[in-house]
């Protein structure tokens, strides 16, 4: 699915026009319509005849698993799953005309369910690897020891973090290498590394041990929940930073310049720079608060505080650019173009005579 919809996407771009709108419909229609019906086919072969087993085996492994906040949650992604399987499978064992303009919008209908599972196929996949055994962790004494040494190396600095992930628990596990006396021990922590609850929980020779001790990741979560990679939205209209450089260098009045620097920070349906990196910094920020750790906290805080710098320097721009349109100013002709074709000689002008050359060898005193 990956490979489609990046194929597809190329296809996307050649039917718009700078700013992003589509302004050749027929050719992004059949682009669409064949990025469908590869999908059904990818579909089709590889996930049909083993769907319902893989659900059946998430369910199970979800099963067993110890409640955690985001059970309910895999729940209801598997059943969501199932439902499009269904409504897939339909379709297959009864598909239309090929070629036909049924089966063109069958397939238009069907893409929805066939991103669904572009998107969260993978919680089902990762559900049925959590019958992994871990290995136990360390006793409560043993636990507190190496957790002594682990905080003491991260107020030295020694505490070298990794990789991270979720348990099917809830846990945050990190891997670190444990710096001490020019020695490093791969060691585990359970909890956030910066927070007081933190714990390591194992210590191991290598990596390669700590992955076949440790709980196996979890699926990651999503910051918005409607979001999907496989089934965005139209791109909205957009005027780049370097175009609006280059108006305001071709420009020959200031109402040039001021409409150049108004567009910055325009807001609404057709937003300028200035408002969309100031949208950037807040979805920034709203992601490193959730990811619920002591530095996401504050990072999501810098982000914030970046944000608001930026709305004030929106605001500065917009009265610049109002302030220089109100010069009702054009440039001087003094500032005249450089020429880019020069006249040619004419065919009786006599070329200048070269310097005289002096074969009388320098002296140096």
């Amino acid at each position: 699915m990956a490979v489609i919809d990046r194929e597809v996407e190329i296809a996307l771009d050649t039917t718009r026009d700078r700013h992003g709108r589509t302004v050749h419909h027929h050719t992004a229609t059949a682009a669409r319509a064949r990025r469908n019906h590869a999908a059904v086919e990818a579909y089709a072969m590889d996930l049909a005849p083993r769907a319902g087993e893989l659900l059946t085996a998430a369910h199970r492994a979800l099963d067993e698993l110890p409640p955690a906040r985001h059970t309910s949650g895999w729940r209801s992604v598997l059943d969501s799953l199932a439902a499009s399987h269904a409504e897939i499978m339909r379709v297959l064992d009864a598909p239309p005309t090929p070629g036909s303009d049924a089966e063109r919008e069958q397939h238009a209908s069907l893409w929805p369910h066939l991103a669904a599972w572009a998107d969260y196929g993978s919680i089902a996949a990762d559900l049925t690897a959590q019958h992994h055994q871990p290995a136990p962790e360390l006793a409560d004494e043993e636990r507190q020891m190496w957790t002594e040494r682990a905080q003491a190396a991260q107020r030295r600095g020694e505490l070298e973090l990794m990789e991270s992930w979720y348990a099917a628990d809830g846990r945050r596990i990190t891997l670190a290498y444990l710096v001490e006396d020019d020695t490093s021990t791969t060691i585990a922590l359970a909890g956030d590394p910066d927070g007081p609850e933190c714990q390591v929980i194992g210590h191991y020779d290598n990596e390669y041990a700590a992955g076949q001790a440790l709980p196996r990741p979890a699926p990651p979560g999503v910051l918005r929940p409607d979001v999907s990679r496989f089934n965005r939205p139209e791109p909205v209209p957009e005027v780049s930073l370097q175009e609006l450089r280059r108006d305001v260098v071709e420009a020959r009045t200031a109402a040039d310049v001021s409409e150049a620097l108004l567009a910055t920070t325009q807001r609404g349906y057709d937003a300028g720079p200035l408002v969309r990196l100031q949208e950037l910094l807040k979805t920034a920020g709203q992601f490193a608060f959730a990811l619920e750790s002591v530095q996401g906290r504050q990072v999501a805080a810098r982000l914030h505080a970046l944000g608001r710098q930026v709305e004030f320097l929106a605001r500065e721009v917009h009265e610049a650019a109002d302030d220089l349109g109100e010069t009702i100013a054009v440039l001087p002709p003094h500032r005249t173009p450089a020429p880019r074709i020069r006249p040619r000689p004419a065919l009786d002008t006599t070329p200048p005579a070269p310097p005289p050359r002096t074969t009388a060898t320098a002296r140096h005193r």
